[in-house]
């Protein structure tokens, strides 16, 4: 699992969200059984960016709806890929 994260601030300030992330990361994880793999999640302010890979298509709706239910922001890209 790699994590990104676009903050600005004081190194605490990114240190604390890519602790954020990871959890996030980790739910999303948990919520699609593993069916996601080398999940990535990139949190702006304004939406969230998913990337992966995964066998079905519903593995990966599941994954961008949790990820909206979770995070309370849009999704800006879905690029999770179906294999």
């Amino acid at each position: 699992m790699t994590t990104q994260l676009l903050a600005e601030g004081a190194p605490e300030t990114s240190q604390r969200f890519a602790c954020e992330q990871e959890r996030l990361e980790a739910q999303v994880l948990r919520r699609v059984g593993g069916r996601v793999r080398d999940l990535r999640v990139l949190v702006r302010h304004n939406g969230v960016i998913l990337n992966g890979r995964c066998a079905t298509y519903h593995a990966k709706q599941i994954a961008q709806h949790t990820a909206m239910e979770l995070t309370g922001l849009p999704i800006l890209a879905n690029d999770i890929e179906v294999r």
